[in-house]
């Protein structure tokens, strides 16, 4: 008898590690912690994340650095299999299913230099003599698209590939206010020691047209429904046990996730 359910046990972990009928292409770029690239190593909250969980149902995932435009590009193109992280937007779920892992909200970043604070998103447009950095390929909704476009017609936008350029360009003085989460500038600022001390110099404001919104996963509908199914009951999974939250514990204060990032 014991040979038999043995042989049984056996064939059920096999099925179950059947899994993916191909590898799962990640392309990633540096996102905070959430995304820490090093050289050739690819690392952070999501990168483990899928490298814990993909063995559990057979699926392996494939990572490729890339810039921020670029791999959403890639996934608009059905040439990458999932987007992490990323934030929920009505042109992303024509192209894939979405999987809630946390709440967000982008803030707006400054050094602190004692001006007045910014109330709204029409207080900010209103200030034109402040100059406006944003990361290419971020997105927070209607509202943060339309802020940037007003900001690009005044001529007022610094746009760069990634959070430590704009890290730079506040640290020396060459923009005065960046739009993101608090958390993807911090990652960056500790990476990188060009921008050392920036971070306890840096001033947080919260406005009522940058709301919280859920961040987490898109996973391709250009997937095999197979695949499709297994990776998103998989991320499902990670996303109702707040694994995602737990690694945002892992790499920061607590303090600083209070006003920008909450747990599913």
């Amino acid at each position: 008898m014991k040979p038999a359910l043995a042989i049984a046990a056996c064939l059920l972990a096999h099925d179950a590690l059947a899994g993916c009928s191909r590898d799962i292409t990640a392309p990633v770029s540096a996102n905070g912690a959430s995304v820490i690239i090093e050289g050739a190593s690819v690392k952070g909250i999501y990168p483990d994340l899928l490298r814990a969980s993909g063995p559990k149902i057979g699926c392996h995932f494939v990572f490729t650095v890339v810039p921020r435009a670029r791999q959403v590009a890639l996934f608009k193109a059905g040439l990458a299999d999932v987007l992490v992280p990323a934030s929920r937007t009505a042109a992303r779920d024509q192209l894939g299913t979405f999987i809630p892992m946390i709440n967000h909200r982008a803030m707006l970043i400054s050094v602190n230099n004692g001006r007045a604070p910014i109330t709204s998103a029409q207080d900010l447009l209103a200030r034109k003599d402040l100059r406006v950095a944003v990361v290419r390929g971020f997105d927070y909704g209607e509202a943060y698209t339309a802020l940037v476009d007003e900001l690009q017609k005044q001529g007022r936008l610094f746009v760069e590939v990634d959070v430590i350029g704009i890290a730079r360009l506040l640290h020396a003085g060459s923009a005065d206010v960046t739009i993101m989460g608090p958390t993807l500038m911090a990652g960056a600022i500790r990476r990188d020691p060009r921008v050392n001390g920036l971070q306890e110099k840096l001033k947080m404001e919260a406005i009522p047209e940058l709301p919280w919104h859920q961040s987490g996963a898109y996973v391709s509908n250009a997937l095999k429904p197979e695949d499709h199914a297994l990776i998103r009951d998989m991320l499902e999974k990670a996303g109702k046990s707040n694994q995602i939250m737990d690694g945002y514990l892992h790499y920061f204060r607590a303090d600083l996730l209070n006003d920008s990032v909450r747990p599913r």
